[in-house]
C-alpha cells in the first residue's frame, strides 16, 4: 500500500497509530510531542511513566487513549550535531523499529512527522530523505498505509539546489508555452495571412471504415494491455511493479481485470515510472489512456524533469510535486 505526504495536525489523523517525536524520557516535551500529549490526556503520560525511557533510535509503543488512534508509538531521533555522530543511522533506525512496531501490533496505517526536524535540529531536506528512503524501502516488502504528516509549509523543505533546479526547469517550459506578447501576436497574424494566400497541401485521405464493426476492430492496445505487456516485458511481478509505483494493490487488481479501465493520469505516470519508461514510451502509454504531458502544466513539467534525468523514484517526484504544490503520483 502506498505513502502519501499531507499536510495536517497528526493529532487528527485517524489511522491505527501515530509516531511521537518523543526525547528520551518519553515524558513529553515541546512541539510535536506536547502536542500528542495534550491531545491524548493525562492517561498517555502515567503509561509513558511505566516505560522507563527510551534510547536514541528506538522507539516504545502505547495506547493512543484520547486521540482518534489506536496506538502512539514514541520514536526517539537523534539531535543534530553536525552529521558526525551517527545521527543518519540512528534517525533510519527510529522509523524501521516504528514500522516494526505497528506492524506487530497489526496496523494497517500509521502517520509520521518528520523525526528529529523540529528543536533537535536535523537538516529537513535531510531529515524528508532519510524518511522517505526508509519508509518506501519498507513498503516494498509490507503492506501498509503510510502518511508524512506536515503541519505547515516551513516544516517541510527539499534541498535549495533541488528546488532551484526545478524552477529553473519549469521557467524555461511553462513561462514560453504561456508567453504571447504583443510581437508574437503580429508575427503569427503575418503567418495566417501568408498560409491563407499559399495554401497547404491537404494531408492524404485516409481510407474509412466501411462498417462500425471495423472501426471497433481498429481500437489500438488499451492502457491495461499496454501495463501488462510491459510488466511481463520487463521481467517484473505484478507486487513489484505496483509497490514501486506506490499503488494500492486493490487499484492494481481492478485494472487487471478490465482490460478497458480507465485510469486517473497520476496513476498512469507512477506506473510509467515503476516501469522506469523512457519519456516516448511515458507519452504513448499516457495516450492509452487519453491523456498527454503538457508545458501548460507545471506538474507534467516536474516529471518531465526526473524522466530526463534517468530519476524514476516515485517517492522523490512526490516529494517534489508536494513542494511545488502539485497533486501527488500513485497513492
Amino acid at each position: 500500500m502506498p505513502l502519501q505526504i499531507v499536510r495536517n495536525d497528526i493529532t487528527k489523523m485517524k489511522v491505527d497509530a501515530i509516531a511521537n517525536a518523543a526525547n528520551s524520557s518519553l515524558l513529553g516535551g515541546g512541539g510535536v510531542d506536547g502536542c500528542i500529549h495534550r491531545a491524548a490526556g493525562p492517561e498517555l503520560l502515567a503509561e509513558c511513566e511505566m516505560l522507563n525511557g527510551c534510547k536514541t533510535g528506538s522507539a516504545k509503543i502505547t495506547k493512543g487513549y484520547k486521540l482518534p488512534c489506536k496506538y502512539v508509538i514514541h520514536a526517539v531521533g537523534p539531535r543534530w550535531c553536525g552529521g558526525q555522530y551517527g545521527e543518519h543511522d540512528k534517525l533510519v533506525s527510529c522509523y524501521q523499529t516504528s514500522l516494526a512496531l505497528a506492524k506487530e501490533h497489526g496496523c494497517e496505517s500509521v502517520a509520521f512527522p518528520l523525526i528529529s526536524s523540529g528543536i533537535f535540529g536535523y537538516p529537513k531536506d535531510e531529515a524528508l530523505k532519510v524518511a522517505i528512503d526508509t519508509i518506501s524501502s519498507f513498503l516494498l516488502e509490507n503492506d501498509m498505509m503510510v502518511y508524512i504528516v506536515i503541519f505547515d509549509r516551513k516544516a517541510y523543505q527539499i534541498s535549495s539546489k533541488l528546488f532551484a533546479d526545478i524552477n529553473a526547469y519549469i521557467d524555461d517550459r511553462y513561462v514560453e508555452e504561456h508567453r504571447d506578447s504583443y510581437a508574437e501576436r503580429i508575427s503569427r497574424l503575418r503567418s495566417l495571412a501568408a498560409e491563407e494566400s499559399c495554401p497547404i497541401p491537404a494531408a492524404p485521405m485516409v481510407a474509412k471504415a466501411a462498417s462500425l464493426d471495423d472501426a471497433l476492430k481498429q481500437i489500438d492496445e488499451s492502457f491495461s494491455e499496454m501495463l501488462l505487456r510491459k510488466i511481463d516485458e520487463c521481467g517484473m511481478t505484478d507486487a513489484e511493479c505496483y509497490k514501486k509505483a506506490n499503488i494500492d494493490r486493490k487499484l492494481f487488481s481492478k485494472i487487471r481485470s478490465d482490460k478497458l479501465y480507465r485510469p486517473s493520469k497520476p496513476t498512469v505516470i507512477a506506473f510509467a515510472l515503476a516501469l522506469e519508461l523512457p519519456l516516448d514510451e511515458l507519452k504513448d502509454m499516457l495516450s492509452k489512456a487519453g491523456f498527454a504531458l503538457s508545458h501548460s502544466s507545471k506538474f507534467d513539467i516536474i516529471v518531465e524533469y526526473f524522466v530526463e534525468r534517468g530519476n524514476y523514484n516515485v517517492f522523490e517526484i512526490n516529494e517534489a510535486l508536494f513542494a511545488f504544490d502539485q497533486s501527488l503520483i500513485g497513492a
